[in-house]
């Protein structure tokens, strides 16, 4: 069946010669692995294989059958001109951590549109901010995505809960024992309840946060989720987030 739809790609490998198996989050289908035949040819277009690079927004026509593991693309063009991500060495890296969240927690086949449109805004958002901007988005997306597909912390911040337990999922009023390695701060805590309850990018670019607590909270997040979920794993793409956090 042929039918239109946008994309936001997630992962692409070389296949042959001249061609790519591409991983991308379309917002009909959720996940999907498509054959790109040719792209990488020498009488291909200029840039072609350019249009499969991590974080590209896409516009696409696919044949699609839903007992392949394997579809085919028929036509694509980009859905939104980057101004430079992709060349940006600190949105860049934010753009690989993201990319791979999402490969980590999606599930294959599964539409999600509630989860892409946030995703396909989050790198427009991404592209148009300045940099000093940005360095909160890493956290923001990670807990936006995880709260979309039921990962989601129990309780709420306050004088009665102001500790964060990976154990117990959330904010609990029981005080860590020296030896335990599973609570945050109470800053942190408070730190991460104000990001649970942002909205809009605007109010996050003003919540300050130096950039070891940053680390600190992505590290607990993904703990957190390492703990709650089967599909986690490790983030090959973080220590270069990290690395970029701290300049």
């Amino acid at each position: 069946m042929l039918h239109k739809t946008q994309g936001i790609v997630l992962r692409s490998i070389k296949y042959g010669d001249s061609s790519l198996i591409t991983t991308i989050f379309t917002a009909r289908d959720g996940i999907q692995a498509y054959m790109v035949q040719g792209v990488r040819s020498a009488k291909a277009k200029q840039n072609r294989a350019g249009s499969f690079q991590p974080g590209m927004l896409l516009d696409l026509v696919v044949y699609h059958q839903p007992q392949r593991n394997m579809q085919r693309l028929r036509e694509f063009q980009a859905a939104h001109i980057y101004n430079g991500l992709q060349e940006h060495v600190i949105k860049n890296s934010i753009v690989l951590f993201s990319v791979e969240v999402l490969l980590r927690l999606l599930p294959e086949h599964a539409p999600l549109p509630e989860l892409f449109d946030f995703a396909y805004a989050y790198f427009v958002t991404l592209d148009s901010m300045l940099t000093q901007e940005v360095a909160n988005f890493p956290l923001f997306f990670i807990i936006k995505c995880s709260r979309v597909l039921g990962y989601d912390l129990k309780g709420v911040y306050s004088s009665e809960t102001p500790y964060l337990d990976i154990q117990e999922g959330g904010f609990t009023g029981q005080e860590p024992n020296a030896a335990s390695t599973s609570y945050t701060s109470n800053e942190d805590a408070g730190i991460l309840s104000r990001l649970l309850m942002t909205e809009s990018y605007d109010a996050l670019k003003e919540i300050e946060m130096n950039a070891a607590m940053r680390i600190r909270l992505i590290d607990w997040y993904i703990a957190f989720l390492q703990q709650h979920t089967q599909h986690m794993g490790d983030i090959r793409s973080l220590p270069i987030l990290k690395a970029i956090l701290h300049q």
